[in-house]
């Protein structure tokens, strides 16, 4: 394998991070730092490479040896073995703190893999000499400082959990969300007792989607699902009262329907609906967003006119084929989630895309050719680029991704040329938010 310049190497590039099979973390003191753009080795360019985020974690791809990047040999190599280290190296990632998406995977050997891979998103890692840190493949998306992990400090939220469970005995979701909070360590659990910023609101224990990385129910034979789906369905009475003292008080307070811990909220659009008509009744403060894979438009239709302020529906992509191969839905098909969008727009919503990216899926040139066309048709104000957490070697084989894609950045860098007012985020915005002076910036986000 030979290198495949896009342009912009660092003038001097980072070295290998490989893991010995303690999972003990060093750099090559002769290698390079490779990555992957699909299934294709690729050398990072200077632009996207960026410190560690802070919140980020590294850890190992088990009995799974890295690729590097040989300057001797001007070839990409599997590194099996190091001088020093017993037994065969594995290969090194990281978890990406939110706020940032990745922009290429880590180069390996999947080949290897013996395992399926659990359900993290995988980000390319290097060490850099001349700045002294593990640096990695990704961009900031979201200045959002609101969910830094420095402001999840566990020793003060048990005690404010067990207030709020005195407060309102006998609510199932509230019961639900504390151990969302305590077991979990959801961050928007922790808001609602926190009382601030953007609250969950799970309430489908159902879904019409079985995707393929779904966080909350995992066939047995697959890697273990990340949390327990919720197992009923809340009653707009013990929805409004858990999420009304939330709007009513919390600084830049936003309650949203769709979480982790549950199937897809749009199965129970008549409940979330009638909550909303009561919350709406009661207080005008804050924001009820609602997040869903937007297979019914006429229920979309039905929470607008109940009064719901912003919609974020999910997708991997906008082919039809990859998106159903990633969700495999059951009832609904991508032309509605299309027309989803365009209801909630026409009823003057804010509109977000969850895009749940992959290098070499989502900057593939057809995908970005159809996602200039999916934006222009549909006006959505918004793309929040979230990585996607999966096996990337299973994703890439489920995608039938053969090659390289043009870079995540560049298709950011397309998207912001092409519609200068389109945003792109990580996070659910308030409604004084949604529309903000200085949209035609140019990428990357300050």
């Amino acid at each position: 394998m030979t290198a495949r310049r896009q342009g912009g190497f660092p003038r001097s590039l980072p070295r290998l991070v490989y893991a010995d099979s303690q999972g003990m973390i060093y750099d090559h003191p002769t290698l390079t730092m490779a990555a992957m753009n699909g299934p294709e080795a690729v050398l990072p360019e200077a632009v996207e490479l960026i410190p560690l985020p802070e919140g980020s974690r590294l850890f190992t791809i088990p009995d799974t040896p890295p690729l590097a990047w040989d300057r001797r040999r001007e070839q990409f190599t599997v590194v099996e073995t190091v001088r020093g280290v017993r037994g065969t190296v594995q290969a090194v990632s990281a978890f990406m703190a939110p706020g940032f998406a990745r922009t290429l995977l880590p180069a390996c050997d999947y080949s290897r893999k013996q395992v399926h891979l659990p359900l993290w998103s995988y980000t390319a890692v290097g060490w850099d000499d001349e700045r002294d840190c593990f640096v990695v493949a990704a961009t900031r998306v979201d200045s959002n400082r609101n969910w830094d992990p420095a402001n999840y400090d566990d020793r003060t939220l048990d005690p404010l959990v067990r207030q709020r469970l005195r407060e309102m005995p006998g609510n199932r979701l509230l019961e639900q969300l504390s151990r969302c909070a305590i077991d979990y360590h959801c961050f928007a659990a922790k808001n609602l007792f926190y009382r601030r910023w953007e609250a969950p609101l799970p309430i489908s224990p159902a879904c019409n989607s079985a995707c393929l990385g779904c966080i909350s129910l995992q066939p047995s034979e697959c890697c273990p699902s990340n949390h327990d789906r919720i197992g009923f369905v809340p009653t707009p009475e013990e929805i409004v009262e858990v999420a009304l003292p939330h709007l009513q008080q919390a600084p830049e307070a936003i309650v949203s329907f769709g979480q982790g811990c549950e199937g897809d909220p749009i199965l129970q659009a008549p409940t979330a609906a009638e909550a909303v008509r009561r919350l709406r009744g009661a207080t005008s403060r804050g924001t009820i967003n609602f997040n869903s894979n937007g297979s019914l438009p006429r229920r979309v239709a039905e929470l607008c006119d109940a009064g719901v302020d912003s919609f974020r529906f999910s997708m991997n992509s906008v082919l039809e084929e990859r998106y159903n191969a990633y969700y495999r839905p059951t009832g609904y098909c991508f032309a509605d989630v299309r027309e989803s969008l365009l209801v909630a727009k026409q009823a003057q919503r804010f509109t977000m895309i969850n895009y749940l990216i992959s290098p070499g899926v989502s900057d593939a040139p057809e995908e970005v050719a159809a996602l200039l066309a999916f934006v222009e048709e549909t006006g959505v104000d918004m793309i929040q680029m979230r990585n996607l957490s999966i096996d990337p070697h299973y994703y890439n084989g489920a995608m039938q991704v053969a090659g390289r894609g043009i870079g995540i950045y560049r298709l950011l860098e397309r998207l912001k040329q092409r519609f200068p007012r389109l945003q792109f985020g990580y996070y659910n915005r308030t409604r004084e938010r949604f529309h903000p002076p200085g949209l035609e910036q140019s990428w990357p986000i300050p």
